[in-house]
């Protein structure tokens, strides 16, 4: 009979082990937690930044400041919003997130986690970073200027001058600081242009000879116009002459935009906007809080920016109803529209006009380009 008392006292033995292997499993956890909120990870992560409303002001110097100011040309009352979205990154290259909050970041729609590089190369410090984004902003800020005002019908003169030669490059020996480039092969660069429709049409001419007309002596005191031929040549995938290029506008009348804070180019749509319903009569957005993004050219052309999903959230977030997303952006917006915000597809200021009066009219919106919700 003693056959059959073995098996009731058999299990005492697992159950020693399982009452040792619980608590040594919830000790790892916790230590796996504690290492988790210390340890850094090689991420950072984007999420919905600040809000600013182009039509109306911001803290500049300590003190209320409009972001759009305008003199020597009237002005009209606006209502509504136009507003600008950014982006918050958390982390640098030195104070990184944990893991715990990557961790959170991935299961929240409204973050995003990206590699510390695609924010700060290798190589390239913080403030370089900081820097490229103030010159940025200040670029944007012109070509939004622009674009607004030769909509509206104004010529703005503008002069693209040479700040830096390459030494080896296709325009050393050729072109020198301070001369000033007036057209590429035949296409205009004194009025309504910038350094992105040099870049363009370098890149269109390829590695073919491009013929090149500029001026000696600076944009104050120019001498003759004169003649060259240079050939691009490619590096990485792009096509460059070898110089660095800044822009000096002369603009009809004063347009100062003011943001504190803020770097990149992506405000550039929403700022041509504002401008423009500054300067003209009646509500471009019908009283309607508009959010919107995207890099603009001289010539009204909108770009794709980084953070859109993280934008989108932050405009539905601040009330917007209405989202103007450049066209090129809309792979990344199909399948992440937050729920009340109608997302429209934009490739130039004249679109983005089109769509705010469209809105503004109470017309038929079902007829304008849009990015699929999924």
């Amino acid at each position: 009979m003693a056959r059959f008392t073995a098996p009731a006292s058999a299990p005492s033995a697992p159950r020693r082990r399982r009452g040792v292997l619980g608590p040594a499993l919830l000790g790892g956890a916790v230590v796996l937690a504690v290492v988790l909120s210390v340890l850094p990870a090689p991420y950072l992560i984007e999420q919905p930044g600040p809000v600013f409303n182009t039509l109306g002001t911001n803290e500049f110097d300590g003190k209320q400041t409009p972001l759009i100011s305008v003199s020597g040309h009237p002005t009209y009352p606006t209502g509504g919003t136009l507003d600008l979205l950014t982006v918050s990154v958390v982390g640098n290259q030195t104070q990184r997130p944990n893991w715990a909050e990557i961790v959170g970041a991935w299961f929240d729609p409204s973050k995003a986690v990206i590699p510390v590089e695609a924010i700060y190369p290798t190589g390239v410090s913080n403030t370089q970073v900081d820097q490229q984004n103030t010159i940025d902003m200040e670029q944007s800020q012109k070509s939004a200027v622009t674009a607004a005002l030769a909509h509206e019908g104004y010529d703005v003169g503008t002069s693209i001058s040479v700040s830096t030669v390459s030494k080896g490059s296709p325009a050393h020996g050729v072109l020198k600081k301070g001369d000033v480039i007036r057209s590429i092969n035949g296409v205009d660069l004194t009025e309504n242009c910038d350094v992105d429709s040099l870049r363009a049409l370098v890149a269109k001419n390829k590695g073919a000879k491009a013929t090149i007309t500029y001026t000696t002596g600076g944009s104050t005191d120019p001498g003759p116009v004169k003649t060259v031929t240079i050939a691009p040549e490619e590096v990485q995938g792009s096509y460059l002459l070898g110089i660095g290029a800044t822009v000096a506008y002369t603009f009809p009348f004063s347009v100062t935009l003011k943001l504190a804070d803020v770097g990149g180019p992506s405000a550039g749509q929403m700022f041509a906007l504002g401008v423009i319903d500054k300067v003209t009569p009646g509500e471009l957005n019908g009283g309607k809080k508009v959010a919107g993004t995207g890099t603009i050219t001289a010539s009204g052309t909108i770009g794709a920016i980084g953070g859109i999903r993280q934008k989108m959230y932050g405009a539905r977030d601040a009330g917007a109803t209405v989202f103007l997303a450049p066209e090129s952006n809309c792979n990344e917006v199909t399948g992440h529209i937050p729920s009340g915000l109608s997302v429209y597809a934009v490739k130039t200021l004249d679109d983005s006009v089109t769509v705010l009066e469209t809105v503004a009219s109470k017309g038929d919106t079902s007829k304008l380009p849009t990015c699929p919700a999924s």
